[in-house]
């Protein structure tokens, strides 16, 4: 892999990343999935195949690339026993369990967002078939 420029917008952005807290943060589970695989550990260790059949909507793939990368970031623990077939187990390390509350703030949140731009979008629903 070549070099990369001093200048360049990658390395640019890794600076803001790495110098805002919060930033680093959200790179580190944000995106479609990370927070969802993180979420479904939380009852304890799941088995690709199991984490795969509670989000049916990710593909194999991304799946795999998903806790690989939350692997080498420390917030998933790999373990693989030493049977025929082999077996894999996944699940949240000690720094990812202390992102329980965090999510479940989120999560509290969310349900308040969305109850506003519902009502939001209802009012002006409302608001437009009073004129029309």
């Amino acid at each position: 892999m070549g070099k990369r420029k001093e200048n360049s917008t990658n390395r640019l952005n890794e600076k803001v990343i790495m110098e805002c807290d919060l930033m680093y943060a959200i790179c580190k589970i944000g995106g479609r999935w990370k927070l969802l695989i993180l979420c479904k550990l939380e009852e304890g260790k799941l088995r690709f195949s199991e984490i795969k059949r509670v989000i049916p909507e990710i593909t194999e793939r991304m799946l795999a690339l998903q806790l690989r990368e939350l692997e080498k970031d420390g917030l998933v623990k790999r373990t693989v026993y030493a049977e025929v077939p082999p077996r894999v187990d996944y699940q949240l390390t000690k720094i990812s369990e202390e992102l329980i509350p965090v999510w479940r703030q989120l999560e509290v949140w969310a349900v308040r967002h969305k109850e506003l731009t519902m009502d939001r979008e209802n009012k002006l629903l409302c608001d437009l078939n009073l004129v029309g």
